[in-house]
């Protein structure tokens, strides 16, 4: 049998997106790229600064989704020598561990040739990690809405938006568990149902191309921005004054604590420079939507098997 050396790359994503909690996001164009040819056991490596001290066994968690991808599928998964390369940072906000997922479902996928449809991976995806925002945008590219529960996941390609991303980027990291500890377990009937308007209105305006409603509509979220906003420095400022530095919006990204600006096409640069005279203890970074998901590229057939 002849095993393949393979080119597995996976883009970054920003969820959330004010009231599209757990349910809007976009790819953005920082990816994880792992290099996989066959090996004598399983080893995970890399020389990139954001995967210092990432796991390098089967303790991996690219490895622990390959494997339970594997066994839902019930197949066995030959060992491979991985490289990552990534330039996503770490418990940021921008789906560092939602590409890991996503690029260890593929890594089955290929290994047992399992012909996944883009929908059974956003599934698999979605009960790992429990929501669709992340981790779709990573397998489709571009923007995407979604729902998910233990019973179904419904995913609604909105495809690449025309627009300009500036992220705010600050040293400290913030993990998803103790973001998501903050939350209320409850909201009240009436808070929740204005939650819900603005969420709708956040998606029908990102249908029509309507930018500055949307990006209104995410400043004024209540699902979990407000939450969170004595976890992340500069959050509340930076979405109060957005529209008046040129943006059309800010909203938390993921989790945090990066914060993701939207504006207009041919406008980020501008905004990039304006945000860094006002946010100087932030990284400031102009990125792109990403217009792909997670691509395969076969290099060679590397061993042959007897």
């Amino acid at each position: 049998m002849s095993l393949e050396k393979m080119l597995i790359t996976v883009p970054a994503s920003s969820a959330n997106l004010g009231p599209g909690f757990d349910s809007i996001g976009i790819a953005v164009n920082r990816y994880l790229t792992l290099t996989v040819q066959p090996s004598q056991k399983w080893r995970f490596h890399s020389k990139s600064p954001e995967l210092k001290g990432v796991p390098e066994g089967k303790e991996n968690l690219i490895y622990e989704v390959a494997e339970h991808i594997a066994h839902e599928l019930g197949g066995d998964l030959y060992p491979c020598d991985v490289e990552m390369v990534s330039n996503i940072p770490l418990a940021r906000g921008l789906g560092s561990s939602a590409a890991a997922i996503v690029a260890g479902i593929e890594l089955a996928n290929q290994l047992l040739k399992a012909n996944l449809t883009t929908d059974e991976k956003v599934r698999f995806a979605s009960l790992w990690e429990g929501h669709p925002d992340n981790v779709a945008p990573s397998i489709y590219g571009g923007l995407i809405v979604g729902s998910h529960s233990t019973e179904r996941t419904d995913v609604v390609y909105c495809g690449v938006p025309e627009i300009d991303l500036v992220m705010l980027v600050p040293d400290k990291e913030l993990l998803t568990k103790k973001a998501r500890s903050i939350l209320p377990e409850q909201l009240p009937f009436k808070e929740a149902i204005r939650g819900s308007g603005l969420a709708n209105v956040l998606v029908a305006a990102i249908m029509q191309g309507n930018w500055e409603l949307a990006g209104q509509m995410m400043t004024r979220d209540l699902f979990h921005q407000p939450y969170r906003l004595p976890l992340v420095d500069g959050l509340e400022d930076v979405m109060n004054s957005i529209y008046e530095l040129g943006g059309y919006g800010a909203a938390l990204s993921g989790a945090g604590p990066a914060i993701i600006c939207f504006t207009a096409k041919n406008k980020g640069e501008a905004l990039k420079q304006t945000l860094e005279e006002n946010y100087p203890a932030f990284s400031v970074e102009r990125v792109e939507p990403a217009s792909e998901g997670v691509v395969v590229e076969i290099l060679n057939s590397a061993v042959t098997e007897r």
